[in-house]
């Protein structure tokens, strides 16, 4: 059995997210999307939120899956170890990163590269964001959430939602 693990911190998930999770979901028996605690981020949203929203979008892409007819399982599970320790504790045989630009491949260069030193049993595949998501990040997508901004393009309507009351809740605590 092909098992992956797509991690991130997903503070929100994006539609660039996505892409690529239904994308990695055609190439394993067996997809987790590993939620990183990774509280030096500073995160906007807690581990239960970020999970709660991957957990939605989990739930789209299983739909679309099974009308195209792959029936790859997929779950969110957290953690708050090294990646590679986490991929063996869980079996998985391949790691799956995105990358949108030159900056992320030599920073994911290096972190693929650490990784196959502490376990080379377990491969680093890397998939190229669409040239549509290629710019989509989650920091710049709360950013212009937070300033007012139209956010509709790069995230589901649920995380834009999540996104609108977060930031309307934090203007209402500051006035």
């Amino acid at each position: 059995m092909r098992i992956g693990i797509y991690p991130g911190t997903f503070d929100p998930i994006t539609n660039g997210h996505i892409e690529i999770i239904r994308r990695a979901s055609k190439l394993v028996d067996h997809l987790l999307i590993a939620v990183a605690l990774n509280a030096d981020k500073g995160p906007l949203f807690n581990l239960q939120e970020r999970v709660a929203m991957v957990r939605e979008a989990i739930d789209e892409i299983t739909l679309l899956n099974q009308a195209d007819e792959f029936y790859t399982t997929i779950e969110a599970k957290t953690f708050d170890s090294l990646l590679i320790h986490f991929a063996e504790s869980r079996g998985a045989n391949v790691i799956i990163r995105g990358l949108r630009a030159i900056s992320d491949f030599e920073y994911e260069f290096q972190m693929a590269g650490m990784n196959a030193r502490l376990n080379p049993k377990i491969e680093t595949t890397f998939l190229m964001a669409s040239d549509r998501h290629q710019f989509i990040s989650s920091r710049f997508v709360k950013e212009i959430s937070r300033l007012g901004g139209e956010i509709s393009e790069f995230v589901s309507a649920r995380v834009a939602e999540r996104l609108t009351h977060r930031f309307h809740k934090e203007l209402a605590t500051t006035i």
